[in-house]
């Protein structure tokens, strides 16, 4: 069963840094792709980053292109978001997401088969 588990949450003020953590226990092989997405309170669902099976290619919404930055580390199964100079509309809940290396990067949440539960981000001003 694939599961993901998201940590590295917290409240930070505006500025400030965090790295967001994804463990996906099925992250092998050609097949696979993962993608970041966050969720504000009243909002859809929007894609944040996303990488190649082979944390080679990395994508990036334009909202935040800059400022955050996708890795991963495929012998320990994780998919790091380190996120720079934060800002209050970053307060989100941040998803991580498993999809078909066809969809890599897709922005689009229905191409992703399987989530984690989320991880709160909130930025003072």
């Amino acid at each position: 069963q694939v599961q993901l588990v998201e940590s590295g949450g917290g409240l930070v003020q505006a500025g400030d840094s965090l790295t967001l953590s994804c463990v996906d226990s099925a992250r092998a092989g050609k097949t696979y792709a993962t993608g970041w997405f966050r969720q504000a309170p009243g909002k859809e669902r929007e894609f944040v980053a996303g990488i190649s099976w082979n944390c080679e290619t990395q994508y990036y919404a334009d909202s935040v292109k800059g400022r955050i930055t996708i890795s991963c580390d495929n012998a320990k199964k994780t998919v790091n978001l380190q996120m720079n100079g934060l800002k209050p509309e970053d307060t989100a809940v941040y998803y991580c997401a498993a999809t078909h290396a066809g969809y890599a990067g897709s922005p689009h949440a229905g191409h992703y088969d399987n989530w984690g539960q989320g991880t709160q981000v909130t930025v003072s001003s």
